[in-house]
């Protein structure tokens, strides 16, 4: 869903456009960080043009056998954004804060990731 659908929806994206520009936290785990392939900053230049981010990892993507079925690797297109993409070991927790941007590697991220932003709202 995350890289078919919302990564190329325009309300998806203007959404996370808005939450960007008033400066609220917003977090993305595993896929979901490849909804900000076509998310800018109010400049014009990709969301993740030097930031901080992770995402499901190029090697996660090939043990569950999806290399050939995703429309995009996040962790491609993240650094051909831009983007300072980082990342641990296939399956470990990997979470990464940039302003009000966080992000997470892969589901054992999830509540890590939760975490950081009840933190940033508290």
């Amino acid at each position: 869903g995350p890289l078919w659908d919302l990564a190329e929806d325009k309300q998806s994206i203007a959404l996370i456009e808005a939450f960007d520009r008033s400066n609220k936290p917003h977090g993305f785990v595993c896929h979901a960080p490849g909804v900000l392939r076509h998310v800018v900053k109010a400049d014009g230049k990709p969301l993740v043009q030097g930031r901080e981010v992770t995402g499901f990892t190029n090697s996660e993507e090939a043990a569950v056998g999806l290399t050939e079925v995703v429309p995009f690797l996040i962790e491609d297109e993240f650094q051909r954004l831009g983007g300072h993409y980082s990342k641990v070991a296939d399956w470990q927790v990997h979470v990464v804060a940039d302003g009000q941007l966080v992000t997470g590697q892969n589901p054992a991220s999830s509540a890590a990731v939760a975490e950081k932003l009840l933190n940033m709202l508290g």
